[in-house]
């Protein structure tokens, strides 16, 4: 009896799930022809034809603005990266932005110098705006996980950080004037697995200074107190995300992981103390925050509403975090090469210059090639490097 049942259940069960599914059929909605899914992507078949040229190969990436893809290009003989924008209004107005400034950065740059992805080309293809970049090997987060998360050596982030600068100080000679807006280790690629060479890729959320679009940019752990508070922004948001990523490159953690704004603006005031009265006398955000006290008119931050406890401002030393005298990050660079007691000295004054919180008078690319943390190994002899760097200085 207890089988008969079950086995009566399993029936009905069967065909409620069989007219779930017709009614499930009748609702479900045709997008672009079927090409695109219900999210305005396009379907990625592997092995199907671009324009009879691009053979796709698979899928490398996905993110709000769509899909990127790795393909073979049968016209170079090449693997080439395929971003394929949603086909959505929005998204194709903001790639076209992005292809223009793409377009700009790579006519100066035509020698490939300045470690800015190359774009090949773009088309149409069945509503999808497809961007046709070189193929780059994986990013600084993927480069951190290898690493179990304990980061890479002194010298590498010295490499990384003298590329970084110089394509900063690129993107802001006066005729590009270029503001990244999102710069994160996922969004540096390294240019083959075994080297240091690097390009900045993602220019997806980038304005020229002066066209500036969003009030909400930066991924949190690298956004800028400007961007918190809500002060007008220019290139400099894209140094102090700089200084973010080479903490993060070498200790192998975000250095200020907030969960929201307010925890993020708690997180940089427990390291760097309180901002400078006169930044926030003038941003509009203010209130989010901080609050002034009656009397002397000073501010001082808003008790969390979750009641979550926080150092005293400027206590947790970014000295103690880099581990300046105790062997680097966590002690695990004791004794190594490179990593003496004045390297860190080094590292740690340049990334306070570049975590300056007034924008006006933090470091810019071009002084920051000059410090002594990146400009001591290249004393020695004049390397491409540094013709590079003087090259890019008269036009300043």
């Amino acid at each position: 009896m207890a089988i008969q049942v079950y086995y009566a259940k399993k029936k009905r069960r069967a065909a409620q799930i069989q007219g779930e599914d017709s009614s499930h059929k009748k609702e479900r909605k045709i997008y672009n022809d079927g090409f695109d899914d219900d999210n305005h992507d396009y379907i990625v078949k592997n092995g199907e034809k671009f324009l009879e040229r691009y053979e796709i190969d698979s899928l490398i990436g996905k993110g709000s603005f769509g899909q990127v893809v790795k393909a073979f290009d049968h016209g170079e003989q090449c693997h080439v990266a395929i971003k394929i924008i949603k086909n959505k209004k929005p998204f194709l107005n903001q790639a076209q932005i992005e292809v223009k400034l793409l377009e700009m950065m790579n006519r100066a740059d035509i020698e490939n110098k300045y470690y800015i992805v190359k774009l090949k080309r773009h088309f149409m293809w069945r509503n999808h705006l497809c961007l046709v970049f070189e193929l780059l090997s994986y990013n600084l987060y993927d480069l951190l996980r290898n690493t179990n998360f304990r980061g890479v050596s002194l010298n590498l982030t010295r490499k990384f950080a003298q590329q970084l600068c110089t394509a900063l100080l690129f993107l802001s000679t006066p005729e590009l004037n270029i503001i990244h807006c999102d710069l994160k280790p996922e969004n540096i690629l390294l240019c083959n697995p075994k080297r240091s060479a690097i390009k900045i890729v993602d220019f997806g959320s980038s304005c020229q200074l002066g066209q500036r679009i969003y009030q909400y940019i930066q991924s949190r752990f690298y956004r800028s107190p400007e961007v918190l508070l809500g002060i007008p922004y220019d290139l400099a948001i894209d140094m102090w995300s700089l200084g973010c990523i080479l903490v993060e490159m070498h200790t192998g953690e975000p250095l200020f992981s907030g969960a929201n704004e307010i925890d993020q603006m708690n997180k940089i005031v427990e390291v760097l103390g309180m901002p400078p009265k006169h930044l926030l006398d003038q941003a509009n955000k203010t209130r989010k925050f901080f609050e002034k006290l009656p009397g002397d008119r000073r501010y001082i931050l808003k008790k969390a509403k979750d009641g979550k406890k926080y150092k005293l401002p400027g206590t947790r030393r970014l000295h103690d975090i880099l581990g300046v005298e105790t062997g680097g990050p966590g002690g695990r660079r004791a004794g190594e090469a490179g990593h003496s007691m004045s390297d860190y000295l080094k590292f740690k004054d340049l990334i306070l210059r570049m975590l300056d919180y007034d924008p006006k008078t933090r470091i810019t690319p071009y002084y920051a090639l000059q410090h002594n943390f990146l400009s001591v190994h290249q004393t020695r002899a004049l390397t491409p490097q540094t013709v590079r760097v003087r090259a890019l200085q008269s036009h300043l």
